[in-house]
């Protein structure tokens, strides 16, 4: 008996993807334009003319000189420039309090009951839309040494006042103050809205087992709002690392307080190379450093997210 040759299968055709058509992808690019370009102009072209101006010397004329790498040796050899590194680093590190801060007041804002929330989350927000001068000057009345309210609350206490924003051992911490103070309301509605996606069964379980107020939010709420905890950390840390107009108000200027190189940051030790000294060159490598410093610890951030990022 004869077999018969069984047919090979036919494998079902895979369907191609429908091309579309030049016009779509025009259209895309259109509207992405006014994005790029911004991003061209008003960022990626100044960071890369940044870098090639640091390898030269401007003159008072306009004109640019090669020196190659003169411009970093110079301001690794300035002891200004270290100091205002310390200090710079140590306005990050004040201003990474501001995140357990807006934490707390956003656990408690969110509990079911309270009333006028919204009221609260106002008035913890009009401090960062105030323009930083504004508040600068208001911040440094409170401290004058003199008259200042601060001052003048301690001795109902009898603590003894001291120049705040003048004595060089304050100065520093007392623009951190200020600093702080001014971005909790920002970091308390992204808290806020992080707190209220954690879905409520989590609580509800989690009490019906006998958790504490203290053990729901440490189990569960914390893990759960580690995803915007980290986005919040990384651009507190951008923003810290360029601080500079409160800084600049309350220190006034070098001639003017001395408590200035205590409290000067890498970004006020440029405003003065560049526009005070006119010294160009050096000022565009200090921006290049700070560029390099903030991607730096941008990238170990992202790096170290996999180890306490939770994301569901």
């Amino acid at each position: 008996m004869t077999q018969l040759a069984t047919p090979p299968a036919v494998r079902p055709a895979t369907p191609q993807p429908a091309r579309r058509p030049r016009r779509t992808h025009r259209s895309a690019y259109l509207f992405i334009a006014p994005v790029g370009l911004g991003l061209l102009v008003f960022y990626l072209y100044p960071a890369v003319s940044t870098f090639a101006l640091s390898f030269t010397e401007w003159g008072p004329f306009g004109g640019h000189t090669f020196t190659g790498l003169d411009n970093y040796a110079a301001v690794f050899q300035l002891e200004t420039f270290w100091t205002a590194l310390g200090n710079t680093l140590l306005y990050m590190v004040i201003g990474l309090l501001t995140l357990p801060i807006a934490i707390l007041f956003a656990v408690l804002l969110n509990r079911e009951g309270l009333r006028g929330v919204a009221v609260y989350r106002t008035l913890f927000f009009i401090p960062f839309i105030t323009l930083p001068v504004a508040s600068g000057l208001v911040w440094k009345w409170l401290y004058n040494g003199d008259f200042g309210l601060l001052n003048q609350v301690l001795q109902v206490f009898g603590i003894p006042g001291t120049y705040w924003v003048s004595n060089p051992d304050t100065a520093l911490f007392a623009i951190g103050v200020v600093q702080v103070w001014s971005q909790v309301g920002y970091y308390l509605v992204i808290f806020i809205a992080g707190i209220k996606a954690v879905p409520k069964e989590y609580w509800e379980a989690a009490e019906i087992d006998g958790a504490n107020a203290w053990q729901r939010f440490w189990r569960i709420t914390l893990p759960m709002l580690s995803p915007t905890i980290f986005f919040c950390t990384v651009i507190n840390v951008i923003a810290t690392l360029q601080i500079f107009d409160l800084v600049y108000v309350m220190s006034a200027s070098a001639t003017a307080n001395p408590a200035f190189s205590a409290s000067q940051s890498i970004v006020s030790l440029f405003y003065e190379k560049a526009f005070v000294e006119a010294d160009k060159g050096t000022a565009t490598a200090l921006a290049f450093l700070l560029m390099l410093l903030i991607g730096a610890l941008t990238f170990v951030q992202f790096r170290l997210q996999r180890r306490w990022v939770h994301y569901v």
